[in-house]
């Protein structure tokens, strides 16, 4: 009595042939295996993909060899930092500090007459000189300095600045256009 093997059979029959072509690939016997390995779960994850009838060592071996350059493309962008040197030279400043000083300009500036905070708007986040703000508002130049110093007054009163380091945070938010 004689079956034909099963899939699983015909599979780990191909074991040795695909170590081999993996170990052309990798030139490394862990990376080898490895990839075997892959190979093996990829082809039993999707073995109803398989169309019995059709050869399953190119199946096979096609999917060992897309595992391998994915994997390859993939450790192109990896940085190798078994000791952690580089990790600790990656940091990001904290913004839950920024989004609280935001939102109180935000509300700050709202509390503003309109053109005061049109003319700050125009000269300290848009970068506007004092004559094109004056023109754009239709209005002398004196008036525009005015109404910039009334409203930077007035939004450091708004937002309680104590000190020079909070008269320097507030002109380095407006002159980045948060204004």
């Amino acid at each position: 009595m004689s079956s034909a093997p099963s899939w699983r059979d015909e599979v780990v029959g191909l074991i040795p042939a695909l170590r081999a072509f993996a170990w052309s690939l990798s030139h490394n016997g862990s990376d080898a295996d490895d990839l075997v390995q892959d190979t093996l779960i990829k082809a039993w994850t999707h073995r109803d993909k398989f169309q019995p009838g059709t050869n399953l060592r190119a199946w096979l071996f096609t999917i060992l060899r897309n595992t391998y350059y994915t994997n390859v493309v993939r450790r192109r962008r990896e940085v190798r930092d078994e000791t952690g040197q580089y990790a600790a030279t990656l940091h990001s400043a904290p913004t839950q500090e920024w989004t609280v000083a935001m939102r109180a300009l935000q509300a700050a500036l709202q509390q503003l007459p309109a053109e005061h905070r049109e003319a700050l708007t125009l000269v300290g986040a848009a970068g506007l000189s004092y004559e094109e703000a004056a023109e754009i508002c239709g209005c002398a130049l004196g008036t525009i300095k005015s109404r910039v110093n009334r409203a930077r007054a007035r939004l450091l009163k708004l937002m309680d600045a104590q000190d020079a380091n909070d008269v320097m945070a507030l002109e380095n938010m407006t002159a980045m256009g948060t204004a």
